[in-house]
């Protein structure tokens, strides 16, 4: 395929950068934006500018209400947007069940959750993963009984992103142990203020709270909060987790550490040279740039895959998943050592600042340390790389 520049995605690019220029306040801008999501109130005024502008939803299909964006426009937003330290978006809102809503919900469904969706009137986090069955997601014990109108639920997910700051989940529970595991999957939402939910924090290695355990316990959830029938959840799990193939390398992170690299190559000394002068340091940062767009040009062979409905996607989107995310861990751990003592400092996060903490602000890597901790666990996050693997020796290899 042709990996020339296209003009047109190029000028698309400086549309985003003028927007950000002239509409992103300053007091907005978080100067290193790690994988997690920013503060809801930062997280709501950005969606109501992005609104405005008629890019709310720059995931979905413009007969959605969204932009109908390409995949490669996505990623330029997305892109500019890190660049830039805009607020993030609430990813499980617009990315995971925004998405499945448009594609499997009832009008009436639709009706009570897209407009807080666009509005970021309402929060959402994902009940995947349990205790004992994080990569096998078949084997979930989570269970949700039927009585009347209702079902029923008890159990516990794990790794509940955000649950502490969410409005509602969604949800899979088992509601049939006499089928096959992946057929006896339902898929429900759930409103975080029902009684018997119970969130408990769980402090990840880089010292935040954006995890929880999260239990139920004889929650009710109305039969109308199902969304598809019963026993089609993996069906809808696996519409939800197989979009965005194009994304799994997070081309945007890796050039914001590449970012973060060169400008560390000019402003940090060792001895009497800069970075850039050393020559381990000057190799080590032309193999990044090298892998970095050898996975530049991959991403742009998925998004074309994506577009033609191509299921060469599925396997080259593990492809990249593992690539990426084991880049980004050994260039986030470059970047520290770079940083030399200040690699060392641990910071605390935007929202748990410590109250008149004397810590050295005015330098380029300021909490980098959280953003490498962070980022041990983007190979397990999203689909393990073991099991990536597995994806791509069956589907290209049929092993």
């Amino acid at each position: 395929m042709d990996f020339q520049p296209d003009p047109g995605l190029e000028s698309f690019r400086q549309e985003v950068r003028e927007f950000l220029r002239d509409h992103l306040p300053a007091d907005l801008v978080t100067p290193v934006r790690s994988g997690t999501r920013s503060p809801n109130a930062d997280l709501v005024r950005w969606q109501r500018i992005l609104n405005q502008r008629g890019w709310g939803a720059p995931y979905w299909a413009r007969e959605h209400g969204g932009t109908g964006w390409s995949v490669l426009q996505r990623l330029a937003f997305d892109e500019e947007c890190m660049a830039a330290g805009a607020p993030s978006q609430d990813g499980a809102a617009q990315k995971l069940i925004g998405p499945v809503l448009n594609e499997f919900a009832t009008p009436a469904q639709k009706a009570e959750h897209l407009p807080p969706i666009f509005n970021a009137d309402r929060t959402w986090c994902q009940g995947f993963s349990e205790p004992g069955s994080g990569s096998d997601l078949a084997s979930l014990r989570t269970s949700a009984e039927r009585d009347g109108d209702d079902y029923i639920v008890n159990g516990q997910k794990i790794w509940t992103s955000y649950a502490h700051r969410a409005d509602w989940i969604f949800l899979l529970v088992r509601t049939n142990t006499e089928v096959k595991k992946q057929a006896g999957i339902t898929f429900l939402l759930v409103d975080m203020k029902t009684p018997g939910i119970t969130v408990r924090p769980i402090r990840s290695i880089d010292d935040r709270h954006h995890l929880n355990e999260t239990f139920f316990d004889s929650v009710r959830v109305p039969v109308a909060n199902r969304i598809g029938e019963e026993g089609e959840g993996w069906k809808i799990t696996k519409f939800l987790l197989n979009n965005e193939h194009a994304s799994a390398a997070d081309l945007p992170t890796l050039r914001r550490y590449l970012a973060q690299l060169r400008q560390l190559a000019v402003s940090q000394r060792s001895g009497m040279r800069t970075l850039a002068e050393h020559h381990e340091f000057a190799l080590r940062l032309a193999r990044f740039e090298a892998e970095a767009a050898a996975i530049a040009m991959m991403v742009q062979r998925v998004a074309t895959l994506e577009q033609d409905h191509s299921p060469s996607a599925h396997a080259m989107g593990s492809i990249l998943k593992v690539r990426g995310t084991e880049l980004q861990q050994r260039m986030s751990a470059f970047v520290v050592e770079s940083l030399g003592d200040y690699g060392a400092v641990a910071y605390p996060s935007q929202q748990e600042e410590a109250a008149g903490a004397a810590l050295p602000t005015e330098w380029p890597g300021r909490g980098f340390a959280a953003e490498m901790f962070f980022r041990r666990a983007s190979t397990i996050y999203g689909g393990t790389s073991e099991v990536q693997r597995g994806i791509i020796a069956k589907t290209l290899f049929q092993l």
